[in-house]
């Protein structure tokens, strides 16, 4: 089975970003296909909507960083709309904008969140199901994939990963972090229960 699983460069003053971190860990195992998506408004639905035509997956999985959650985040609806809380690595905000112009108010996920939260649980992480993805760019790049592939086989959904220890260590107020070792356990429960789900669907 062909996945594609992207996740996001650094952003916000960090230097690190946990989905960049797992995905780098994990691309290129079995069928695993790897990208990091630049955190630009601009240019990162682009660049995975490119990717998602090149390799032609038949699922995928965008992780991105949620610094104030303290589990694994299974994302289930994408809405249209765009409302950055802070600025994009290019300095831009957007504010009250649609992702699709005319498109569905939202989207919901097609990846099996049910299953992929008990196997993430069941691997020892702790997880949640979370209703939607907010309205920064983990929001935008979901809400593009599911409105370029609706209709298709292919399926799609997003998973937020908290702090790394490291982050929160270097930041100037305390918040919730897991470790990239917990990460890795948790994404590798996930890819397994779509490799499941896809071969019963065979």
């Amino acid at each position: 089975m062909r996945i594609l699983l992207t996740g996001f460069e650094p952003f916000g003053g960090s230097a690190l970003n946990p989905s960049q971190q797992v995905v780098e860990q994990l691309a290129g195992k079995t069928t695993v296909q790897g990208l990091v998506l630049p955190v630009d408004g601009q240019q990162a639905p682009q660049v995975l909507l490119r990717a998602v035509d090149s390799f032609r997956p038949q699922a995928v999985v965008c992780l991105g960083e949620a610094s104030r959650r303290a589990v694994i985040s299974i994302e289930r609806v994408a809405i249209n709309l765009l409302d950055y809380r802070i600025a994009d690595n290019t300095g831009q905000i957007v504010t009250d904008l649609p992702v699709v112009p005319g498109g569905p108010a939202a989207h919901f996920v097609t990846l099996p969140v049910r299953e992929m939260l008990r196997a993430v649980q069941v691997a020892g992480v702790p997880a949640e199901l979370s209703l939607s993805a907010g309205a920064y760019l983990c929001n935008q790049v979901l809400y593009t994939v599911l409105h370029h592939l609706a209709g298709s086989s292919v399926l799609a959904g997003f998973v937020h990963l908290p702090a790394l220890p490291e982050q929160v260590a270097a930041g100037s107020e305390r918040m919730p972090s897991m470790s990239l070792e917990a990460d890795l356990r948790a994404v590798r429960a996930i890819l397994a229960v779509i490799e499941q789900a896809a071969n019963s669907a065979i």
